[in-house]
C-alpha cells in the first residue's frame, strides 16, 4: 500500500478533479449536439442539469462514506461510474441516453470523486491554511476544460462525439483509480502542517465543536452559507452551460472552445487565489468582493459586443465563481469542524445542485423563448447583488459561536 504525505494528497486530489471537470467543458458538447444532431438549446442543458443535480445530491452519501471509511472507497466507485457512464453515453447519443449515462452515472461519479479529496487534504494542514489548500485541490476541476475543451473539440472533429465519450471514459476511470492510492486521511496522531507564509488570521471563525449534520442544518450560519452558495452557483453555471453560444451570438466569436478554455483558466486562478485571500481577509469579506464583481459584469454583459471585452467579462465571472468553490468548503470547516466535514460539506453542496438546475435552465429557456440572453443576465446580476448583501451578514457573524447563530 502506498504511503501518503500531505502534498501527495493535495496533488492527487487536484489530479482527480482534473478528470471530473469535464462537466465544465459541456459547452463544447452542447454546441455539437445543436449543430450536428439538431437539439434545441434547452435540450442540450438536460444532461448537464441532471449531472449537476446528481453530482450535488450524491455528495451527501459520498461525504458520509469518506468520513466513515476514508476517501479510497469513494474514489474507486467514482472510477467505475465514470467509465460506465461515458461508455453508455458513447452508444446512446439521444436526450434520454445522455440524461441517463452522462447525467446520472457521471453525475454520481463526480459526487463520489469530488467528495473525497478536499476533506482528506485539509485535515493534513493547520486550520489557517484551509482556504489555500481547498483552493489547490478544487482548482483541478476549474482548469480541466483548458485541456478537455480543445482536446474534445479535436477528437469530435476527427472521430465523432461517440468516440470522444469512449476515450474520455477509459482515460478518466484509469486516472481516478490510480490516484486513489495516494489519497488518505491523516493518522490520529498527525500534527497538522503549518506553512511558512503569513500569520494565523484572526477573522476566520473557528468551530466550537464538531457539528453533526443534524446540528449543522439547524443553525442560521448553515442557512446563510447555503443561500450564498446557491446564488454564486446559479450565475456561474448559467455561463458555463452555454459559453460558446454566448460568445458567438453576442460578439461574433466563432471558436467555441476558446471561451470555454479561457473561462477555465480564470476559474482555476480564482480557486487558487480567493481561498488564500479569504484566509487573510475572512470568508465574508472575500465573498462580498466576489459577488460585487459578478454583479457589475452581469449588468453590462449584453453590451460587451467586442470579442475581447466579452472574453474579459466571461473571465471575471469564471474568476469569481472559481473562488467561491474554494471558499465554501473552508467556511464549512471553519464553522462546523473537521470530523464530519465530508457529509457536512456534501449537504452544503446541494446548493450547487439547485443552482446547476436553475442557472442552465434559465439560460436555455431565455435563449429559446426570447432569442437572446438578456433575461438570464439580468436575473444573474440581481442574484449576485443579493449575494453582496448576504455576505455582509456573514461578515457580521464572524465573531459569533456557531451555536448562537
Amino acid at each position: 500500500m502506498l504511503r501518503s504525505n500531505p502534498w501527495a494528497v493535495v496533488c492527487a486530489g487536484l489530479g482527480v478533479n482534473l478528470t471530473l471537470g469535464f462537466l465544465y467543458a459541456w459547452g463544447v458538447v452542447a454546441s455539437v449536439l445543436v449543430k450536428q444532431f439538431g437539439w434545441s438549446a434547452t435540450q442540450t442543458q438536460i444532461p448537464y442539469m441532471l449531472a449537476s443535480l446528481i453530482f450535488a445530491l450524491s455528495m451527501i452519501p459520498a461525504g458520509r462514506l469518506q468520513d466513515q471509511k476514508g476517501p479510497r472507497t469513494a474514489l474507486w466507485l467514482s472510477a467505475l461510474l465514470a467509465g460506465v457512464g461515458f461508455l453508455g453515453a458513447s452508444v446512446s447519443l439521444s436526450v434520454l441516453g445522455l440524461a441517463l449515462f452522462f447525467g446520472v452515472l457521471f453525475g454520481l461519479a463526480m459526487g463520489f470523486g469530488y467528495a473525497a479529496p478536499t476533506p482528506a487534504a485539509v485535515k493534513w494542514f493547520h486550520p489557517q491554511h484551509r482556504g489555500f489548500i481547498s483552493g489547490i485541490v478544487v482548482s483541478g476541476y476549474g482548469i480541466a476544460p483548458v485541456y478537455i475543451a480543445p482536446l474534445s473539440h479535436a477528437i469530435i472533429e476527427r472521430y465523432g462525439l461517440a468516440q470522444a465519450f469512449l476515450l474520455f471514459g477509459c482515460l478518466f476511470a484509469g486516472i481516478i483509480f490510480a490516484l486513489s492510492f495516494l489519497i488518505t486521511n491523516p493518522p490520529a496522531s498527525w500534527t497538522p502542517v503549518v506553512l511558512s507564509y503569513g500569520k494565523k488570521p484572526t477573522t476566520t471563525p473557528q468551530a466550537m465543536k464538531d457539528f453533526t449534520p443534524g446540528e449543522m442544518v439547524r443553525t442560521r450560519s448553515f442557512k446563510l452559507l447555503w443561500t450564498l452558495f446557491l446564488l454564486g452557483t446559479f450565475a456561474g453555471l448559467l455561463v458555463i452551460g452555454q459559453a460558446p453560444r454566448i460568445a458567438e451570438e453576442i460578439a461574433g466569436f466563432e471558436y467555441g472552445f476558446v471561451p470555454v478554455a479561457l473561462y477555465a483558466v480564470a476559474n482555476f486562478l480564482g480557486r487558487m487565489s480567493w481561498g488564500s485571500l479569504s484566509d487573510r481577509l475572512g470568508r465574508g469579506n472575500a465573498l462580498s468582493f466576489a459577488f460585487l464583481i459578478q454583479t457589475v459584469v452581469f449588468f453590462v454583459f449584453e453590451q460587451l459586443t467586442n470579442p475581447a471585452l466579452l472574453l474579459i467579462g466571461k473571465s471575471l465571472v469564471g474568476f469569481t465563481f472559481g473562488g467561491m468553490l474554494s471558499m465554501f468548503p473552508a467556511a464549512c470547516a471553519d464553522l462546523f469542524g473537521l470530523k464530519n466535514l465530508g457529509v457536512n460539506y456534501g449537504i452544503l453542496f446541494t446548493a450547487w445542485g439547485v443552482g446547476g438546475i436553475l442557472g442552465p435552465l434559465l439560460g436555455g429557456l431565455s435563449r429559446d423563448l426570447t432569442g437572446g440572453h438578456t433575461v438570464s443576465f439580468l436575473v444573474s446580476g440581481c442574484a449576485s447583488l443579493f449575494g453582496v448583501f448576504l455576505s455582509f451578514l456573514l461578515r457580521r457573524r464572524k465573531k459569533d459561536a456557531p451555536e448562537k447563530i
